[in-house]
């Protein structure tokens, strides 16, 4: 073939072609593709070295050293950076780059025949399978790392059954060494009992080409078996049929045994509830019945198919069914507990009181509802029995007061008639007898003792009226100072001495009237019964107990009384430690019957010819 038409044939390659002269290596037949891999025209006769294009430097020294060692050399995927037309930057293109030394007749090198084939395509490629290799080892390696960290047993089993991986924490969980035969040992663990069903379904399941999901005991590495979940898919690859299952294996034995536990636990209270005499139901979420103890049909006389979903509602009297529902669906909505008297329908036709109540409990299953009717009926008409008495106690007490008050009342009108008798005895007769002045004197303190009865009568009536007085919160010191405003001439007459002391508890929460009663008598007494050698020195203070319930303290240097050994002791109505002093002895009695219906009790402490002590606990 004639040059010229071989140059032709090369100037169309589609790889670059190229032949380089002489040691200088000058340009001698460079073809089109060639020109663009270089990136320039390439004047003929010119040295590489002075025009060497897009040809880095460590491939012009390789050049040379072809050149003169006249061996062949062949770079795979050589990156160039090839700068395309309207690109201001160049791109890097791979090229497969043979050198090859040209001889003369003589066997002399005298040149080198440049090809260069553009592998960008494949070589990209290539780095792209490569990096999707990293990649691909990377998740696979961040994969092993999480099965092999989940507290689970994750495992592959071909179509044949065979297990191709199992995760570490199945050689924990048994205790086998990791050299043992896998195929072989792992159906031996298996508890006889689960033995053949796994096998069976797990082939089964491949046979099919789907995945399983089954329960069974493998033993643990202490010679225990613990109950398992099984869980797999099948690896698919349409259309081919599997050839890989992967699951994991879940320890499910405590939540087995809770279960177990759970359900031995409501059968027993099923049994507890069938053997309370009372109508022990539950109810969904939205309020309807769905269970209904032994005692509920044979109270009802129904089956539980006839008691429906409503079926307490409808047992009630007609009258009470509308208003019942309505509360029951309010308490369905908001959650509130249901409670209610209402009359329910027996067996027998009769309507008998019962207290309705219900309670939402919210488990992991979600809302329900339990409630119980409780016959109340023998209950409900003796309380009606025992109001009726009472209301009558009542009114007969109320009578019993109203006659102590108008007597009292009615019989001053003719007391004063007597003492004016008496005065007007005294003014207009004389006796003329020795014991004159002891007979009068004799009379005028009967005519004032029966005027201090009468009057302690009607103040015992008015205490009794105000016993349920409402309470409020009252500050001791101003209730204090406004009782001692009342016995303001008897404090001075006596020349008393009387000290409050309030700071630690300062407020009572109290009846007005019953507190002033109480402070009253209290200091009353202090002022009649003081000491006849001493003026008065009184001293009234509050306190609070160890438990934190306020006090009352009273003490006085009077005259003091004789008391048995029990410190709270049970003053009489009319009973007096001292004859020989106006009173009637009920002061007292007064202060310990106020503070015992409000729950307290009254404790003193005495020393004859020194003083007393009254302590009154408010709420112990």
């Amino acid at each position: 073939m004639h040059e010229p038409q071989l140059q032709k044939i090369l100037r169309h390659m589609p790889a670059g072609v190229a032949t380089l002269l002489g040691p200088e290596l000058r340009y001698g037949f460079v073809n089109e593709v060639m020109h663009t891999v270089l990136g320039s025209e390439m004047p003929l006769g010119q040295p590489l070295s002075e025009n060497p294009g897009a040809i880095p430097a460590d491939l012009l020294e390789v050049m040379q050293q072809v050149y003169r060692s006249g061996s062949p050399f062949v770079a795979k995927a050589y990156g160039l950076p090839i700068t395309e037309p309207g690109d201001e930057h160049p791109t890097p293109r791979y090229f497969d780059i043979a050198l090859e030394p040209t001889s003369d007749d003589a066997g002399a090198v005298n040149g080198l025949l440049l090809f260069a084939v553009d592998v960008t395509v494949q070589e990209e490629a290539r780095q792209r399978a490569h990096e999707l290799a990293l990649e691909t080892r990377r998740l696979d390696a961040r994969l092993r790392v999480l099965t092999e960290t989940a507290p689970q047993i994750t495992f592959t089993v071909d179509a044949a059954g065979k297990y191709e991986y199992v995760s570490p924490q199945w050689y924990y969980f048994t205790g086998q060494p990791p050299t043992t035969d896998l195929n072989a040992i792992w159906p031996l663990l298996i508890h006889p009992d689960d033995r053949l069903r796994v096998l069976y379904q797990s082939e089964a399941a491949r046979k099919a080409g789907i995945g399983w999901s089954y329960e069974y005991r493998l033993r643990r590495h202490d010679g225990q078996y613990r109950w398992l979940l099984s869980r797999a898919l099948p690896e698919l690859h349409a259309p081919d049929k599997p050839v890989f299952w992967h699951g994991a294996v879940t320890e499910v034995h405590d939540q087995r045994e809770l279960a177990e536990a759970l359900r031995r636990g409501e059968a027993e209270l099923r049994f507890l509830a069938d053997s309370i005499p009372q109508l022990i139901w539950t109810a969904t979420a939205e309020g309807l019945i769905d269970y209904y103890n032994q005692h509920t049909g044979q109270y009802t006389g129904l089956s539980t198919q006839e008691l429906g979903p409503t079926g307490w509602v409808a047992l009630l009297a007609p009258d009470e069914q509308s208003a019942a529902a309505r509360r029951w669906v309010q308490c369905v909505a908001t959650g509130e507990e249901y409670e209610g008297l209402y009359r329910m329908r027996r067996h027998d036709g009769q309507y008998r009181w019962h207290i309705i109540r219900a309670r939402q409990l919210t488990d992991s299953r979600g809302p329900r509802w339990f409630g119980a009717c409780t016959d109340v009926d023998d209950q409900h008409r003796l309380r009606e029995v025992l109001q009726t008495q009472y209301d009558e106690l009542a009114r007969t007490n109320r009578d019993l007061d109203t006659f102590v008050y108008t007597a009292s009342h009615d019989l001053k009108q003719p007391l004063h008639n007597l003492r004016g008798l008496f005065e007007e005895l005294r003014r207009a007769a004389s006796f003329h007898d020795p014991d004159e002045e002891r007979l009068l004197q004799m009379v005028e303190d009967s005519l004032h003792q029966l005027d201090v009865t009468l009057f302690d009568l009607a103040a015992t009536v008015q205490d009794q009226r105000e016993l349920s007085a409402p309470v409020e919160s009252l500050d001791l010191r101003s209730v204090a100072e406004e009782v001692l405003l009342g016995l303001r001439t008897q404090v001075q007459d006596a020349q008393a001495v009387v000290d409050l002391d309030f700071s630690q508890a300062p407020t009572l929460t109290y009846g007005r009237a019953n507190l002033r009663s109480v402070l009253h008598n209290l200091l009353s007494n202090a002022l009649k019964f003081a000491h006849p050698e001493q003026p008065p020195h009184i001293k009234v203070s509050s306190a609070l107990s160890a438990s934190g319930q306020p006090q009352l303290w009273v003490q006085d240097n009077g005259m003091g009384m004789e008391l048995n050994d029990t410190p709270e002791l049970a003053f009489n109505l009319f009973e007096r430690q001292h004859p020989d002093l106006p009173g009637a002895g009920v002061g007292l009695y007064l202060v310990q019957r106020i503070v015992h219906n409000r729950n307290g009790h009254l404790e003193v402490t005495s020393t004859v010819g020194e003083g007393t002590t009254f302590v009154v606990h408010w709420f112990e």
